[in-house]
């Protein structure tokens, strides 16, 4: 996990500081922060979609190692597209679509 430390920024200029003791040998020198909310939101959506490759993944080895009965491949490839359009979050025929951004259980899952 990335420690946090708390610093002082100046609402006129922005200026950030931290509580550090200074040995005397301080050089200030550009650097770039990001700030810890923006941090967490992106934390958030890299396990959205690390949730959602580790789905698409197991898609792709039932695909990969599925064989179909004799005369039953088109029941097999409709029960795959069923299942690939329920990963991607995506409507089957005659079902409603889901907001915009919205991806199955992502909601559920963030609120754990």
């Amino acid at each position: 996990m990335i420690e946090r430390i708390t610093a002082w920024q100046c609402i006129g200029c922005g200026r950030i500081e931290g509580a550090q003791p200074c040995v005397g040998i301080c050089q200030d020198r550009r650097t770039d922060f990001v700030y810890a909310s923006d941090h967490d939101e992106v934390l958030a959506q890299l396990a959205l979609e690390r949730a959602r490759a580790e789905a698409l993944a197991a898609l792709v080895r039932q695909i990969a190692y599925t064989t179909p009965r004799k005369d039953d491949w088109e029941r097999t490839y409709r029960a795959l597209q069923a299942r690939a359009r329920q990963t991607l979050g995506t409507p089957s025929e005659g079902q409603p679509s889901k907001p915009a951004g919205e991806w199955a259980g992502d909601k559920a899952r963030l609120a754990r």
